[in-house]
Order: structure tokens, then sequence, then C-alpha cells
């Protein structure tokens, strides 16, 4: 007998609704927050960061891709945040052609950040060795970083972060909107502060 899963609209809404309650935000010392502490962390350091005119970059691969694009322009256009993506395609194929894929991001990263930037990396597995090599660097030139992960508990880049988001799930389309619907929260923030 085979298991069907349950495609249905309501059965996916409300799996989605447990999966985003059930959220952890840990800090990098793995202390855990609730929802609404880390998002009013990221809030109060997104804050800081458009009094001081800093930047804010949002980095990701594939479906992780288009959030950060998508989430860039909500932080520009409703918070008035300096935010960027830093995949445009001349770019990117550039980076990654003088530099390799796995070193693109940390390329760019590395030639563009300022101390207290902030680098939001988002990757679904947390698996991501470009995306991670970033965030090393970005670390490394004292940005805050923010990852959003799913699927493995113990995936790396939910190590690296100042603030950590992880989605217990194992299915693209939950992690991604779910990613997606969180940074939308952050930015709609702006628009009622």
């Amino acid at each position: 007998m085979s298991v069907t899963k349950d495609l249905s609209i309501v059965a996916r809404a409300t799996i989605f609704a447990d999966l985003l309650c059930r959220c952890e935000v840990t800090a990098k010392d793995l202390t855990l927050f609730t929802m609404e502490e880390g998002l009013g962390w990221v809030f109060d350091k997104l804050i800081s960061l458009r009094q001081e005119t800093r930047s804010l970059y949002l980095i990701g691969n594939g479906g992780s891709a288009g959030v950060a694009s998508h989430a860039t322009t909500d932080f520009f256009n409703v918070a008035k945040i300096r935010a960027t993506t830093l995949h445009e395609s001349s770019l990117m194929t550039c980076m990654a052609n003088d530099f390799g894929y796995d070193n693109a991001y940390a390329r760019m990263i590395e030639q563009m950040l300022k101390p207290s930037d902030i680098v939001i990396a988002i990757s679904s597995s947390g698996k991501s060795i470009n995306i991670r090599n970033a965030v090393s660097v970005a670390r490394n030139s004292g940005a805050y970083v923010i990852t959003f992960s799913g699927f493995a508990r113990d995936n790396p880049l939910r190590l690296l972060g100042d603030l950590n988001f992880w989605i217990d799930s194992d299915d693209y389309g939950f992690v991604e909107i779910g990613h997606q619907f969180i940074l939308h929260n952050i930015s709609d923030r702006f628009a009622h502060a």
C-alpha cells in the first residue's frame, strides 16, 4: 500500500503554521530565544543600521536567492535601509570564474563590507559552502551575521551567525516560504514603527 502525502492547501497551511511556531532562534553560543525575542533583536539591529547609514547585504543560492531579492526590496522600500543582494549575474559569474563559486560571495563581501554592516545569509540546507565562506569573511570583518536555514538541526550554517533562524523541515517549499515570511514580518515592523 502506498502512502500518499496530503498536499491539500489546508493540510499544508496547518503544517506551515506549526513549523513557524516551532522555528528555533539561537545565538552563536546556542542560547535559545523565543521567536519574538529574535525578531526584536533583528529589528533593533536594523534600526541602528539605518540610523548609522550602514549597509545590509543578503545572500542565497537558487530559491534562497529569490527570497533574498524579495527581502532586499522590502528592506529598501519599506524600511528605508541601504539593502542589496550580491547575486547580480555579471558580477557573480565574474567572481565565480575568477575565484571559484565557493568563494564568489566571500570575495564580494570582503571588498564591500564595512564593520558593523549586517549580512543575512540564507540556505535551506545550511550546507552551501559559498554561503558559509561568505559568513566567515563577514564575521572576520566585524559584521553582524543573521542566518536562515532548515533541514538538519546541526547544519553548519546554523552555528555561524550572531543570530540563527532554523525551520525544522526538509521540505524546500516550507523552508523557503518560512524564511520569506519571517523576513517579511521584520520589514513590515518598520511600516508600523
